[in-house]
């Protein structure tokens, strides 16, 4: 057996089993800061979409907001303007909005995310005095609720006991699902995970705001049997990062010792759709993942504000959309405390 195939073997884990209990791709250029825009052409009328985009996208960096976000500004206000034949803040209108709405062959839940984003764009014109009413407030895309649901135990068990754990990828692969499932993670937070975030000694892991949406630090306990994987997959991981003489200290790394995401492309996302076709698990993914930690906490007994910590929301009614509640459910939970 050659040694490259040997470093792909996991030998720790024999006596291991989970049993049953257990857009297109972004846009990658940056708005470039060009001269301010000068203050006689300021005025509504007089600046153009693309010049208030550079200036919102430079206040944005100021700001610290993330790449992907200021890319998405960057495109979806650049795809409105071209679309529609816009140039001026003085050609946006309702009836403009309405037409590129139109304009797209997507779902509706598609087009309300793309709305928010030129909403965000145009109130932030508004701050900057480029507007005298937010007259867009009155568009909007009627979306039916669906209640998601979330991964069960049962179908996170099934997977796992799917998984044969002496391959290195499919070991990285079941770390990475028990992650999902048990510390609710978003795959993005999963796949920046370095071993700097984990700290086994105290079972927990400590994840930095650099690596999570709302940029607030959390700890979150480990299970004995994910805490054990982890602790193989670590010293795995090393020996595949000397054979390809890799440098970087990510939890999550490819075959060849690299980040499991490059560019709009993650490793985990895809093993994750594939392994749901082929075992026939239509409830799991990661928001499923994710959304399953969190019914699992609240049938434990875990209050809405704890759960939302956790999950890293910092809207409770996101976390109640995620547990599935009402609002008369709200009231009820609510009135206990009266």
């Amino acid at each position: 057996m050659s040694k490259k195939r040997e470093i792909y073997e996991i030998k720790d884990l024999d006596d291991f089993s989970f049993g049953m209990k257990s857009r297109n791709e972004t846009v990658k250029r940056k708005a470039k800061v060009k001269k301010e825009t000068s203050s006689e052409n300021v005025s509504r009328g007089k600046i153009k979409i693309s010049d208030a985009l550079i200036r919102i996208t430079r206040q944005m960096e100021i700001m610290g907001y993330r790449e992907r976000t200021i890319n998405d500004y960057i495109y979806y206000v650049d795809h409105f303007a071209n679309k529609v034949g816009l140039t001026y803040l003085s050609d946006v209108s309702n009836d403009a909005i309405l037409a590129w709405l139109d304009s797209m062959e997507v779902s509706n839940q598609t087009k309300l995310t793309r709305l928010k984003c030129i909403k965000a764009f145009l109130s932030r014109c508004f701050d900057n005095g480029w507007f005298q009413a937010k007259f867009w407030r009155m568009v909007n895309v009627k979306v039916d609720n669906v209640v998601k649901i979330g991964a069960t135990e049962q179908d996170v068990s099934i997977l796992l006991s799917m998984l044969d754990l002496s391959d290195f990828v499919e070991l990285r692969d079941a770390v990475a699902i028990s992650l999902m499932y048990q510390c609710g993670l978003r795959i993005k937070t999963l796949s920046l995970l370095e071993n700097k975030h984990v700290d086994l000694s105290k079972m927990q892991l400590r994840l930095g705001g650099d690596i999570l949406k709302n940029r607030q630090e959390i700890i979150l306990p480990l299970e004995d049997d994910t805490a054990r994987l982890l602790r193989v997959l670590l010293k795995q991981n090393e020996i595949i990062r000397r054979e390809f003489l890799q440098a970087n200290g990510y939890v999550f790394i490819t075959r060849q010792g690299e980040c499991v995401i490059k560019g709009t492309n993650n490793a985990l996302q895809r093993r994750l759709t594939k392994y749901a076709k082929t075992y026939g698990l239509t409830n799991v993914n990661p928001h499923a993942l994710r959304r399953g930690f969190a019914i699992k906490l609240r049938n434990k007994g875990a209050d809405v504000l704890l759960i939302s910590k956790a999950l890293g929301h910092s809207d409770l009614a996101v976390t109640t959309k995620y547990l599935g509640m009402e609002k008369e459910e709200v009231a009820e939970e609510l009135r206990k405390y009266f």
